[in-house]
């Protein structure tokens, strides 16, 4: 299932098939991580990440462990490449994303955002979306985020190259004919960048989060998960989004 472009509908309807991609990502990922890991999708208020980043747990802190002899982790090099109010803003502040957390102490420790309409669109959004980011690799927690958006005037070169430049003032350009990505940020004492340029109608690749201990990864089936929301948008939707197999 190749990805649609998701500007030929308004925000309420790419809302809704968030809302399903986000579930189907959380699904994929419980069924996938480490015992010591679990996934939620946690509603957020704005930008990129929870506001709120710690859980009560009446048992925290009883929980140990690390990775050794649990399946499902890679340690390998990823495949990706290194290097009023408005419709909106309204389903802005109601979007959710994927955080992945340790049970020792419910941490987080990565974060599966996809970027809707309104990351780009509401009024300062962009660069608030871009501090949470740094906010976030400040405290060690990963990133992995998807783009289904090409670039427009508040991010002409597309977030991953705001984000670049904040994190290392050099310039970064899309390939022209690829003006979508999908975005890995791995954080340790530095942070590492893995950016999969793509365009509507390619196929998406599998995507690594970052876990711990360093180099340790698991990959997100995006293109498996991807169909799985899909197949729940309403035709007479489909048939917008894509006119020739909707």
């Amino acid at each position: 299932m190749p990805m649609h472009d998701w500007t030929r509908v308004a925000a309420g309807i790419y809302h809704d098939f968030h809302h399903e991609w986000i579930s189907a990502i959380k699904h994929a990922l419980n069924s996938s991580l480490p015992e010591s890991y679990y996934a939620l999708a946690e509603q957020q208020a704005a930008g990129f990440g929870p506001d709120v980043l710690t859980l009560h747990d009446d048992h925290r802190g009883v929980h140990t462990g690390g990775l050794e002899g649990e399946g499902g982790v890679a340690v390998s090099t990823p495949t990706a490449r290194l290097v009023a109010c408005t419709d909106a803003e309204f389903y802005l502040r109601k979007k959710s994303n994927v955080v992945i957390r340790h049970i020792s102490g419910d941490r987080i420790v990565a974060i599966v955002e996809i970027v809707s309409p309104g990351n780009r669109k509401v009024t300062g959004a962009v660069n608030a979306s871009i501090e949470k980011v740094w906010d976030l690799l400040a405290q060690k927690i990963h990133i992995l985020i998807i783009d289904p958006f090409p670039p427009d005037k508040r991010a002409p070169s597309g977030l991953h190259a705001k984000i670049f430049e904040r994190i290392e003032e050099q310039p970064y350009e899309l390939p022209a004919d690829k003006p979508l990505s999908l975005l890995a940020y791995e954080c340790r004492d530095q942070v590492r960048s893995y950016v999969e340029p793509l365009a509507v109608g390619d196929m998406l690749v599998p995507m690594p989060v970052f876990l711990t201990p360093p180099d340790t990864f698991i990959e997100i089936p995006l293109e498996e998960t991807y169909q799985s929301a899909w197949d729940t948008v309403p035709k007479r939707w489909r048939r917008v989004i894509d006119p020739v197999t909707g």
